[in-house]
C-alpha cells in the first residue's frame, strides 16, 4: 500500500468501528505466528493514554498493523519521538497519525494551569504552545486539535530521521481528532 491507500484503509476501518461492524481480521494465532519473525506496521499512531481511545479498535486493525504510542495529551516527548523514529527507520512505517481526542484531560489540565507536580507539569508544558496558538484558549476541543497539528508539525523540526523520510516521500505525518461521542476520526 502507498501512503494514500494506507490513509484510506484507516478511514474504512474507522467507518466500520463507527457503524459497529468491526471485521476483526488479523487477530488470530496464524497472524501471531506470521509476526514472530518481525514487524512492519504501516502506521504509527501517537495517541493519548486515555482509556476511551483505543487506536487498534478505532481503525479496526489487526496485529502488526499499527505501532501505537500512548502518552497523555498525545505528547511527542523525547522517548515517544525516539520510538517513532525507530518505527520509521527500522520497521519502515510510512504514516504517522497524531491523534488528539474530544475532552482530553491532559489538555484540560494544561488549560487550567496550576501546580500539578514536577512530572505532570513537565508533560503539560508540551501542550502550552497549543494553548498559545489557539484562538479560544478555553475551548478544550479546539486546543486539542491545535495540539495535534502542532505536534505533527514539530516532529519534523525535532527529528532528522522523520524530516528526511518526509522529504523523500517515504513518510507522511497527519494530525487527527477522535470524537468520544461517535468514535469517528477526522483527519485534520
Amino acid at each position: 500500500m502507498n501512503i494514500d491507500e494506507t490513509i484510506e484503509r484507516l478511514k474504512e476501518g474507522n467507518a466500520r468501528f463507527v457503524a459497529d461492524k468491526l471485521d476483526g481480521k488479523l487477530q488470530d494465532s496464524q497472524r501471531r505466528n506470521e509476526l514472530t519473525a518481525g514487524q512492519q506496521p504501516h502506521t504509527i499512531v501517537l495517541s493519548c493514554a486515555d482509556s476511551r481511545v483505543v487506536p487498534e479498535l478505532a481503525f479496526d486493525t489487526g496485529l502488526g498493523e499499527l505501532f501505537v504510542l500512548r502518552v497523555a495529551g498525545n505528547v511527542a516527548n523525547t522517548s515517544s519521538l525516539a520510538s517513532i523514529e525507530y518505527a520509521v527507520a527500522h520497521c519502515k512505517s510510512k504514516l504517522i497519525v497524531v491523534m488528539g481526542h474530544q475532552s482530553c484531560g491532559a489538555v484540560t489540565a494544561a488549560v487550567s494551569g496550576g501546580d500539578n507536580g514536577y512530572n505532570l507539569n513537565h508533560l503539560l508544558a508540551h501542550i502550552t504552545p497549543a494553548i498559545a496558538a489557539s484562538e479560544d484558549k478555553t475551548a478544550i476541543n479546539d486546543v486539542v486539535k491545535t495540539n495535534a497539528r502542532l505536534t505533527a508539525k514539530n516532529m519534523l523540526s525535532r527529528s532528522l530521521i522523520l524530516r528526511e523520510a518526509v522529504e523523500k516521500g517515504a513518510l507522511k505525518i497527519v494530525p487527527a481528532y477522535y470524537s468520544l461521542d461517535s468514535g469517528k476520526v477526522d483527519f485534520l
